[in-house]
């Protein structure tokens, strides 16, 4: 004997339905199974994601500047390609910010 359309979908949406259900009990029961783990261990979201606040090898640290422009007030650090307002000084000193 077989079932007719309606049944079926009918068992259908019932089968979805305890699926479902199902998924979310397992998915509650493994969360709670990773937070134990996480407390047991120490373990953080950092650790897991590897996000954790280490600073980057390449992050850009601020650097203070060294020189000044007298006539415009632009900067330099002293770093890196001198600028044109002082790339031609023998001496620098006059420059220097103090």
């Amino acid at each position: 004997m077989t079932a007719s359309y309606k049944e079926l979908l009918a068992q259908k949406a019932s089968l979805e339905k305890l699926i479902e259900e199902k998924r979310k009990e397992e998915l509650s029961s493994g969360i709670q199974q990773i937070k134990t783990l996480m407390a047991d261990l120490g373990i953080t979201i950092a650790d897991i994601t590897g996000n954790a606040s280490r600073r980057s090898k390449t992050a850009a640290t601020s650097i203070a500047p060294k020189y000044r422009d007298p006539a415009s007030g632009a900067t330099w650090t002293g770093r890196g390609k001198a600028p044109l307002w002082i790339k031609d000084a023998v001496d620098r000193t006059p420059f220097e910010i103090k």
